[in-house]
């Protein structure tokens, strides 16, 4: 791993700091199999999300449209706390690239399905299995950076590696729901899709085969106790998951990070709800499901244009301010942006509040990610970045189900839009009383060396998620 740069001599800018990171020849092949493998993930959601919510055979209302999301993330995200203990226990490598055979496999099966006209619980089953199998995936990717990188330069390569692999996925999405529309959207077309997305992931095995065995830890501490036997391994998670708990109930600055994330992720299961319900029943009429699903790809698109702007901007201002401001600051634009032009329930403005979301939630997923990796030891990390995972499906599909209590088939609702702008900037008012509350201020360096969010400028912003979620929706 190469030196720390000199915060002096070292240029503040994107390209420079995103020049050292690819430098490190660990972190181009980490960087390599996130892309490879998220781009599968966006042709995934491509294949089976236009499946389930934009063919011709459906017409989702929003009970329907939430109970999808509670099958295919909710249950899946109970897996977290269990991929932690296990990515804190096995070599990650080994786990990247087990992870990506299985998914091969099973998207076989998904397709298959998908190619019989299935829209019962085998399909769902199969889909969930993917899904489920790609949290060890992206925990043990999030779990590894820091052992590929200096520390000095965490900041950049959080930013650079999810969101870029956010926008691999989004990209391969948008070239997936083309496929479709090519082919006519069928069955088959979908099927295709889908097993596209399956040679990703062998591909994306292959390139995690380039690394070292052990170069991406776990590592032990000095003195430390070897983890149980394997055989034991069942019998100590749940210990585990309140060890973990634990630990970030002492460690403030990750835990009000988290927080604010989570506060982020309920409102946007919400909005992802409505945005659907729009384009597939009020935008467009029953008879016009391809045309939903081509304008809905251009919503994704805007969203991805946020998405990856807050990699570029979260570096160099939090390099001026500290990485919870910035939280604070983004949470409460997302809030004054979506109340004006929710409320209009047009396109036009839906596109430019699709930007303004992906760009707050990526910029508060980065920095709450890097504050999580600089104040978490790397024997609690992996627990770490799978309990983020579990609340961040689990709070999206939270915020989906609270949505369809009271929105209407069509989607539109002055109410909802109300509730999502005034939580926003409830959000970020709660974030910063508890950054200048004393009991909410960052505590000294724990094992892993780290600092809190107000940390020093030249260690700052940010990753994004583990789990992160392409700006069209979830992955």
């Amino acid at each position: 791993m190469a030196s720390q740069a000199d915060p002096v001599t070292r240029r503040p800018s994107f390209f420079s700091d995103l020049r050292c990171v690819l430098g490190e020849p660990g972190f181009r092949r980490l960087f390599a199999t996130r892309l490879i493998s998220q781009s599968g993930d966006g042709i995934f959601t491509a294949g089976f999300g236009a499946y389930v919510f934009f063919s011709a055979q459906t017409y989702p209302d929003p009970a329907a449209a939430a109970a999808a999301f509670a099958v295919l993330y909710l249950p899946y995200s109970l897996v977290g706390p269990f991929a932690g203990v296990f990515i804190d226990r096995w070599s990650r490598r080994q786990i990247l690239v087990a992870s990506a055979g299985i998914r091969g496999a099973l998207t076989s099966v998904t397709a298959l399905l998908i190619a019989s006209g299935s829209l019962g619980v085998p399909l769902y089953a199969s889909a969930l299995a993917v899904l489920a199998v790609n949290r060890f995936f992206l925990s043990a990717l999030s779990a590894s950076l820091p052992h590929v990188v200096a520390r000095d330069e965490l900041v950049m390569a959080n930013s650079v590696s999810p969101t870029l692999g956010g926008l691999a996925s989004t990209a391969a999405g948008v070239a997936g729901v083309g496929m479709r529309l090519a082919l006519g959207g069928g069955h088959a077309a979908a099927a295709v899709i889908v097993l596209a997305a399956g040679a990703c992931y062998l591909l994306a095995g292959c390139t995690a085969l380039a690394m070292r065995r052990g170069q991406l830890g776990p590592v032990r501490e000095p003195g430390e106790p070897p983890p149980p036997p394997l055989a034991a391994a069942l019998a100590v998670v749940v210990r585990g998951l309140a060890a973990g708990i634990a630990y970030l109930s002492r460690r403030r600055a990750p835990a009000s990070a988290l927080g604010a994330l989570g506060a982020f992720r309920v409102l946007y299961g919400i909005v992802f709800l409505m945005g659907i319900l729009l384009y597939r029943n009020y935008f467009y009429s029953e008879r016009q499901a391809s045309a939903a699903l081509s304008h809905f790809t251009i919503l994704v698109i805007a969203s991805a244009a946020g998405y990856g702007l807050a990699a570029v901007v979260s570096p160099p201002v939090t390099r001026r301010i500290p990485k919870h401001a910035w939280i604070v600051i983004l949470l409460a634009m997302a809030g004054a942006v979506m109340g004006p032009l929710g409320a209009l329930f047009r396109q036009v403005p839906f596109l430019a509040a699709g930007f303004s979301l992906g760009l707050a939630g990526q910029g508060v997923a980065i920095s709450a990610t890097t504050i999580i990796q600089e104040d978490v030891a790397d024997t609690y990390r992996g627990r770490a970045f799978a309990l983020y995972d579990m609340m961040f499906n689990a709070l999206f599909v939270g915020g989906a189900f609270l949505g369809a209590l009271v929105m209407p088939v069509s989607g539109r609702s002055y109410p909802l839009i109300a509730v999502v702008a005034g939580g926003y900037v409830l959000a970020a008012a709660g974030y910063a009383a508890c950054q200048r509350s004393p009991a909410g201020g960052s505590l000294p360096a724990g094992p892993a060396g780290g600092t809190g969010p107000s940390g020093p400028a030249g260690a700052l912003p940010a990753g994004a998620p583990g789990a992160s979620v392409p700006p069209g929706g979830p992955t």
